[in-house]
């Protein structure tokens, strides 16, 4: 299982499956909300994933198989809705107090 310090994290990557609109949306909303942590948040398709480009990835349970095969050492955070869920949430909380992150 892979895990991180929220304290420690620097870059997040929202995957998606080809890079426009919702996953667009909450890089952006992810972005505003990390911003006093010093974290930049950008999106990638999920087949464009690489090891080293990231400290942590979010996906839509359509594809965490998908990300977790792409990225088997990073943290991948499974999430239900684009806005509103509660794993998000919860995330953007372990960032801000440095608190443990694992994957889903």
């Amino acid at each position: 299982m892979a895990s991180i310090s929220g304290a420690d994290v620097k870059h997040v990557v929202v995957a998606c499956e080809a890079g426009m609109g919702s996953s667009v949306m909450l890089a952006k909303m992810l972005a505003k909300q990390l911003k006093d942590q010093n974290v930049s948040v950008t999106h990638s398709p999920v087949n464009q994933l690489a090891e080293t480009d990231h400290d942590v990835v979010v996906c839509h349970r359509g594809l965490s198989a998908r990300a977790k095969q792409a990225v088997p050492n990073s943290p991948v955070i499974i999430f239900d809705m684009f806005l509103g869920d509660m794993r998000i949430a919860q995330l953007v909380n372990e960032i801000q107090t440095g608190s443990e992150i694992s994957d889903d």
